[in-house]
């Protein structure tokens, strides 16, 4: 941080990020909906959603466009133990600077810039990109239950370069033409 009074700005973003990531404690949590700002500074800890909803408002008061983001974390293998909210959802802001654009702020990693975040949803409000909605209708004795497993992989450089291989029209299937043919 400069001491002369100013202040650039993607430094002044950047440490509030850091300083929610150092200051504040990462926990799961596991109900729906999202902590109010000062509840989340008051307990000193919150989950990915609660601190991304608490730097967008600080980052709004200063007068600065902001966006919720829902989406995953890709955590390298090399980095297990120092990143969090990979293998679930995660939450996360992008705040629109001019001349930049929308830049990704994560404050439960510390992460500036879009690296190893994967975009799903970008939305004003939180409440926006709830990930699953409607109604169901049944006995109470009838169980629901969902479970959802994430892994977020890297492509391999020669996966990324190589065209996918297109199917023979054995593969297609007997009678089956090829579109414009």
């Amino acid at each position: 941080m400069r001491h002369d009074g100013r202040t650039e700005t993607s430094e002044l973003l950047a440490s509030m990020t850091h300083a929610i990531r150092q200051n504040l404690s990462y926990v799961a949590r596991e109900e729906s909906g999202i902590q109010d700002p000062v509840r989340t500074l008051r307990l000193a800890s919150g989950s990915c959603r609660d601190f991304a909803v608490l730097m967008m408002e600080a980052v709004r008061s200063l007068g600065l466009a902001a966006h919720f983001v829902s989406g995953y974390l890709y955590v390298p293998k090399d980095r297990r133990g120092g990143r969090v909210g990979g293998g679930a959802t995660h939450a996360w802001l992008r705040v629109y600077l001019p001349g930049a654009g929308w830049v990704e702020f994560d404050p439960t990693n510390g992460i500036v810039g879009s690296h190893d975040l994967i975009r799903v949803a970008v939305v004003r409000d939180p409440r926006q990109a709830v990930p699953v909605s409607g109604t169901w209708t049944g006995f109470p004795s009838d169980s629901l239950g969902m479970t959802v497993e994430v892994e977020v992989t890297a492509e391999t450089p020669a996966e990324a370069k190589s065209p996918s291989p297109q199917p023979s029209p054995r593969e297609l299937g007997e009678g089956t033409r090829a579109a414009g043919g």
